[in-house]
């Protein structure tokens, strides 16, 4: 049995530490009272919205159908000649079976190209952020403009790929339940309830169960994204179900192995000016020992002392912060405006209009676009390592890429190379040996990869956080090409994208 710790001996830990002597204002937990420390965690949550999606009265029923979908169109759409059966847009309802009363809401776009197109489903991270966020500020179909109406989006992702987003973990986006039982609590129970989904999923829609299936999201769904693959390949190997055709997972800017990632915090914040080098020796000698011993006691379980480590290594990202001031830590160019630090209020004046979500079918169900209870609800998840499951998948030929804007702290790509390279698999040696070859996109260099086997990893230029965001040709450049496997080719001449309605 791993050895653990009590959150009592931590903060004594702390108590003795030298965090007193502080010229900077770090922040010392080693007196905290449990309403403090839960004070603390809320300061630390990045994401402060509505609390969570739950609804009045008992919506277990009767047995019924576990997909309840609809092909829909939305009312604001710009040039809106093409009818709801050539969209082929879906929203719906899947009721989660391993659950008191959770309905986990999901829209899917059919290719602009082709059916045979790959499937590829998105996480948005937080933990409990909608992946609306993405959908209209990233990689979707469409972009809200000023007037509230929907414009096409030249470089949506299903240009090349059928698109699924899920508003998960329950709570979340339309996602609800009747029962705060609910509730997941770490990764595991986000990847049983995803599996379910896609095995409902394929049911409802037969046509795409043979294509290629791939993972993909951001940021905390670099915890996500690995767990939920490992389902799906255990799944097809069990032979449980729907065969599902997984091919590959990708991870933008996401929080994957925490005891790698957190040194280099201050690393990153020394090389881009945001600290200086007596602030970064100041900081990394009187919090990374106690944060590296954290890390080790939480293991890879996920334990009450994997919260205590969340609150002592978080104590490195808000001195940094405390330093940089309003500074925008999803892109380190810009300043941080709002609770998300950026504006995302058209998406939630869009989503209340009574015309959109009459044609969704989601009726009074509240939008939740971020969820502090699903943040804290995964507290103890938050600084397992996930990587520990990915070599089995790269060694079975499950394709990983793993890329990062440049301008990004909270999940700086320094942190994410760090940890592609240390990981342990049979191809280690050759992966770090490999050479750094320029990423273009139209004769211009759009980042850097490296790439051996079943792994690439991906630096991009002038993006910070959200990627398909900040260089949107690019983001689906990339897709493309490494679904077609042809991501390593670097300095290949791309195909001219298939232009669409």
């Amino acid at each position: 049995m791993k050895s653990s710790i009590s959150l009592s001996f931590l903060f004594l830990l702390l108590l003795l530490s030298p965090l007193s002597s502080a010229t900077l204002p770090l922040p010392s937990i080693a007196n905290y009272t449990s309403r403090q420390a839960e004070k603390l965690i809320r300061e630390l949550n990045l994401f402060p919205k509505e609390l969570i999606n739950i609804v009045d009265g008992d919506d277990s029923g009767p047995a019924g159908p576990r997909i309840v979908e609809k092909r829909f169109k939305f009312p604001n759409l710009a040039n809106p000649s093409a009818s709801i059966e050539e969209l082929g847009h879906h929203a719906g309802y899947y009721k989660i079976e391993h659950s008191h009363s959770a309905r986990m809401f999901y829209f899917f776009f059919e290719s602009r190209n082709s059916k045979n197109d790959p499937v590829v489903i998105w996480l948005t991270g937080g933990p409990g952020c909608s992946s609306e966020l993405a959908m209209f500020y990233e990689n979707g179909p469409f972009a809200i403009a000023k007037n509230l109406s929907l414009v096409w989006n030249e470089y949506g992702w299903d240009k090349v790929s059928n698109l699924l987003y899920v508003d998960q973990p329950i709570g979340t986006g339309f996602s609800y339940t009747s029962d705060i039982r609910d509730i997941r609590h770490n990764e595991d129970g986000v990847s049983n309830d995803l599996y379910d989904f896609l095995q409902a999923f394929f049911e409802e829609h037969p046509d795409f169960a043979e294509n290629d299936f791939y993972i993909t999201g951001e940021s905390y769904a670099g915890h996500y994204i690995p767990a939920f693959a490992a389902r799906v390949h255990r799944g097809n190997k069990a032979k449980e179900g729907t065969h599902i055709n997984l091919k590959g997972f990708a991870i933008g800017n996401g929080l994957t192995d925490p005891a790698i990632q957190y040194k280099a915090y201050t690393d990153y914040a020394l090389d881009m000016g945001i600290i200086k080098k007596s602030q970064y020796n100041h900081i990394n000698k009187l919090l990374l020992p106690v944060c590296e011993t954290t890390i080790k006691f939480c293991g890879t379980d996920g334990t009450v002392s994997c919260v205590a480590s969340y609150l002592v290594c978080n104590a490195i990202f808000s001195s940094i912060m405390s330093i940089a001031g309003d500074m925008n830590y999803y892109d380190i160019r810009k300043k941080c405006e709002g609770s998300l630090c950026y504006d995302f209020s058209n998406m939630e004046k869009f989503l209340k209009q009574k015309t959109v979500r009459d044609s969704l079918g989601v009726g009074n169900i509240n939008f939740v676009s971020c969820s502090p209870t699903v943040y804290e609800a995964m507290l103890m998840d938050w600084m397992r390592n996930l990587e520990v499951g990915i070599p089995a998948l790269l060694e079975d030929g499950i394709q990983l890429l793993v890329y990062a804007g440049e301008y990004d702290l909270i999940c700086n790509w320094l942190g994410n190379s760090r940890w592609v390279h240390a990981m342990e698999w049979t191809g280690q040696k050759d992966f770090v040996a490999s050479v750094e070859v320029p990423f273009e996109v139209d004769g211009s260099e759009a980042g850097l990869l490296k790439s051996h086997g079943s792994l690439s990893f991906l630096k991009v230029h002038d993006a910070g956080h959200m990627v398909p965001m900040d260089q949107p040709k690019a983001s689906l450049e990339m897709l493309k090409r490494w679904t077609e496997g042809s991501l390593s080719v670097a300095t290949a001449e791309p195909e001219k994208l298939v232009s669409s309605i």
